[in-house]
């Protein structure tokens, strides 16, 4: 894992020098504006550093390549940095574990402690040393292991991160507490990837459908997503309902539209949603909210599947898959693998104020190899939405609070 810091005048400019060095699928961990100090702080600009990751790429297992070169591998692990972090200082031949600590010290401390209940007999046994710190490792990994299971990740996708850790302690050299978590961490972080949200077209309006079931907040995430390009971009929007099934989700959606003075149209055909998109040419951006159904319910599947088509030949479109995060997993993974059946598509999670389990949506992730995009929590109207942060939901899924 290669982890770097880039500095840059602009957010833009520092994200493509991170992609001109280490390639496009390198992955933004981090952002932070750093202010200048001193004097004459206020007549120099401010300067953004992005800190960027990219999996090596090597035929190499990975202990053999850190048994090489165990000097390069240290200062990699602190280069997440907390958004209320200092300012950076000079770089440091020796890694500042106080970073990650601070990101996981609640599971830290637990580890700390399951230690330290057999350190009696270790002592009486001290033939043992090698078998005992082997032990220790085994017992970290074991607590990080159940962690991840209370909070609700998939017994299989434990495993896949236990496995690529227990690879890393299968040296003559033990691996400390900081690394196992540092490693584990990290590799997450990469695994879920940069959220992507609706960006512009590059001509002409961006048609946005939003899918999903019904009853996981759809109509209000698009009112929320709509009311943030309005106020805040200043952005030209226009609400499109293909969901002529309820009449309260039409109403709700038209409410949303008259409260942000922007036009508001429902289709019944692809004819239709081609006459809207001509009637709004002008506008930077068509959301288009669709009737939820059963993944049992083939008439309104196909129904949906030509409404996403409809603009194939004109339009530049995104498709978004919205899921409550207190929907059943064995659920999720049913209505995620129909909808994938009609078009490739984001994730958008809502619900999270209303469970404590994160699990889901590593789950979701990982099962449909999607992009994540949205988080809500809550029914606050523009608030109460945000860009998925990978960095947050690792550590509570690790056990942080």
């Amino acid at each position: 894992m290669i982890i770097k810091r880039f500095q840059a005048k602009t957010e833009k400019e520092a994200t493509e020098a991170a992609i001109k060095e280490l390639g496009s699928t390198a992955v933004i961990m981090n952002v932070k504006t750093i202010r200048p100090k001193g004097l004459f702080a206020i007549f120099k600009p401010s300067i953004v550093e992005v800190t960027a990751a990219v999996e090596e790429e090597s035929d190499n297992p990975p202990v053999k390549k850190t048994a090489e070169k165990p000097a390069e591998k240290k200062p990699q692990f602190p280069d997440v940095i907390p958004d209320d972090a200092p300012e950076p200082k000079a770089p440091s031949p020796e890694p500042d574990r106080e970073k990650i600590e601070e990101k996981l010290e609640s599971l830290h401390s637990l580890i700390a402690e399951t230690l330290k209940k057999d350190e009696g007999e270790k002592k009486a046994a001290p033939a043992e040393d090698k078998n005992n710190e082997t032990d220790d490792e085994m017992r970290m990994l074991r607590l990080i292991y159940n962690t991840l299971i209370e909070n609700e990740v998939d017994e299989k996708y434990a495993n896949e991160i236990i496995g690529e850790i227990e690879e890393l302690s299968r040296g003559d050299r033990a691996i400390s507490i900081d690394s196992i978590l540092s490693g584990i961490y990290q590799k997450m972080i990469l695994m879920f990837g940069q959220a992507v949200t609706v960006q512009p077209a590059s001509k002409g309006p961006r048609v946005v459908y939003f899918i999903g079931p019904t009853g996981v907040g759809k109509t209000t995430t698009i009112a929320k997503i709509a009311s943030k390009l309005c106020i805040e971009e200043k952005k030209k929007v226009a609400l499109v309902t293909t969901d002529t099934y309820r009449i309260a989700a039409t109403d709700q959606l038209k409410t949303y539209a008259n409260i942000m003075e922007t036009p508001f149209r429902v289709v019944y055909t692809e004819k239709e949603m081609k006459g809207a998109y001509e009637e709004f040419s002008g506008y930077d951006y068509i959301m288009v909210d669709t009737a939820g159904h059963s993944p049992k319910n083939d008439d309104l599947k196909e129904g949906t599947r030509q409404f996403l088509h409809a603009l194939d030949d004109v339009a530049e479109k995104e498709v978004y898959l919205v899921l409550s995060a207190t929907t059943k997993y064995k659920d999720l993974i049913a209505i995620s693998d129909t909808y994938k059946e009609l078009d490739e598509y984001k994730l958008i999670f809502t619900k999270l104020d209303e469970t404590g389990e994160l699990g889901n949506l590593w789950n979701i992730k990982q099962h449909t190899g999607a992009t994540m995009s949205y988080v809500t929590m809550g029914q606050n109207v523009p608030g109460d939405i945000a860009s998925f942060n990978p960095q947050t939901t690792v550590k509570k899924l690790l056990g942080g609070e």
